[in-house]
């Protein structure tokens, strides 16, 4: 008898793509395993379809949830909540969704969920069920041990979060070593419109937790998941990289013109600004970070996108002209060594020998691609869990630059010309002492994955543990 999965992502292009790779690799590594994945659908262009495209694989079928416009309507009144509350109204479908799979083959059991770490109302459809659930934690195990101890500390001993936005606030969290000040916590955390103890609570009842990440890049902070009982089993199986790009024709040239572009560069001579799928800025700061590059007068691909329109739920677009939020004369002055452009391909840019620093938001998948490719950070976050993120990567482990690690996009905040300069000048210095450490972590994250890798063995203790809930 076969066991199914059912993957429940968020239908964003950054935890689809996750959850499609996972997927993927389950389905690759042991054939006795099917994967459902269902699809939520959102009004807004997620640029989810080539990643379904790209998943080719015949144990992995997608189903579409049906699209309520008047209900999507309703929940934009309240954008701030939109999230949470469109999750929700998924509920229903999804549980019909799963009972017409369970109704169709008596060949197939159900032998889990696995949610998206913002899908835990789903937890509640699990249940009733009455089959097993597991998160995937799409981020780093430092976030989840950071979420974690957050959720503890409000609930054991009543702290109120909004008292330490902006604050000195410290908090010595279990696996780090140092303390974490309130400045880098997730931004969620003090949104009064949002539930995050309940949220994060609802971890601990879940059968596992998947965590893209592996033992040699989190070592400590992930034994101290293992050995704490108060948290679901820990199974660190990445890194799991986004494969698949938007394959339009479109896309195809720019990226042949970007490729073409970094093969006239030397080695390790590029600094490659991106800010994920999601990234952007407003007009005064980059311009800033213009002054900051024609300074430093040194090889740049610079990844710059339209914000969408305020209070839409939309993604960041394309300029047609850059040249109208770039100061005058930028583009021409900078013809000889530097490119700007939209879209890019994340993946095939960090791999191409002339790219040697990463301008990053510090996303998580962009983290796991720049130790894949050894390409040291330069950390700017922009939101959600990204502070977390850069404060690992600059203080916990020293493998990063900062640029402004406690920056929020939202704050009003504008980073000037002198800190950019500085900060990548120091990533681009082959002497600056991190480029070894990336490099190390390159070829561990490709060991890892291999037969008696650490992710290579969780995974397979995951695995089992999923084959014998249909036993």
């Amino acid at each position: 008898m076969s066991a199914n999965l059912v993957f429940i992502p968020f239908p964003v292009v950054s935890h689809l793509a996750a959850t499609v790779q996972a997927a993927k690799l389950l389905a690759d590594r042991d054939e006795r395993l099917s994967i459902t994945i269902l699809l939520m659908k959102l009004q807004l262009d997620t640029k989810i379809t080539s990643h379904i495209d790209n998943s080719k694989n015949s144990r992995i079928n997608f189903v579409e949830l049906p699209y309520d416009e008047s209900n999507y309507l309703e929940l934009m009144k309240s954008p701030k909540t939109f999230v949470l509350r469109f999750i929700h109204s998924q509920k229903g479908p999804v549980r019909d969704a799963v009972a017409k799979i369970m109704d169709g083959s008596r060949s197939i059991r159900i032998a889990g969920f696995v949610i998206d770490m913002t899908c835990t109302a789903m937890i509640d459809v699990a249940k009733e069920l009455g089959v097993p659930i597991y998160v995937y934690f799409t981020c780093g195990a430092m976030s989840l041990r950071l979420m974690l101890h957050l959720q503890a500390l409000k609930d054991d001993l009543d702290h109120h979060f909004a008292e330490f936005e902006d604050s000195d606030f410290e908090t010595t969290v279990p696996g780090y070593y140092n303390p974490v000040p309130a400045r880098v916590w997730p931004g969620s955390a003090f949104e009064k419109h949002i539930d995050f103890s309940g949220l994060i609570r609802k971890f601990r009842e879940t059968n596992g937790i998947i965590v893209n990440t592996f033992l040699e890049f989190e070592h400590e902070v992930i034994k101290s998941l293992c050995d704490d009982e108060k948290i679901p089993p820990v199974c660190p199986i990445g890194p799991i990289l986004q494969a698949g790009q938007q394959h339009t024709d479109q896309n195809e040239k720019k990226h042949g013109e970007i490729i073409e572009w970094l093969d006239a560069q030397p080695d390790s001579s590029v600094v490659f600004l991106c800010f994920g799928s999601n990234g952007y800025f407003r007009e005064n700061q980059v311009k800033e970070i213009a002054v900051a590059l024609e300074r430093i007068r040194k090889p740049f691909l610079w990844s710059l996108r339209k914000p969408p329109p305020k209070e839409k739920l939309e993604l960041p677009g394309e300029y047609e002209n850059p040249g109208e939020v770039l100061p005058d004369g930028f583009l021409e002055r900078t013809l000889g060594f530097g490119k700007v452009i939209g879209w890019s391909p994340q993946m095939a840019v960090l791999a191409h020998p002339a790219v040697g620093g990463f301008v990053s938001h510090c996303g998580w998948n962009s983290i796991l691609e720049s130790v894949w490719c050894g390409v040291p950070i330069a950390a700017w976050p922009l939101f959600a869990e990204q502070q977390a993120n850069a404060f690992e990567l600059v203080k916990e482990l020293g493998m990063a630059i900062e640029i402004k690690m406690d920056y929020k996009r939202d704050s009003g905040v504008v980073v000037g010309a002198e800190m950019i300069e500085n900060a990548i000048k120091q990533l681009m210095d082959p002497e600056n002492g991190i480029r070894g450490k990336v490099r190390a972590l390159k070829e561990k994250s490709r060991k890892v994955v291999m037969e008696g890798g650490s992710s290579y063995d969780f995974l397979r203790h995951f695995i089992d543990n999923v084959l014998n809930n249909v036993c």
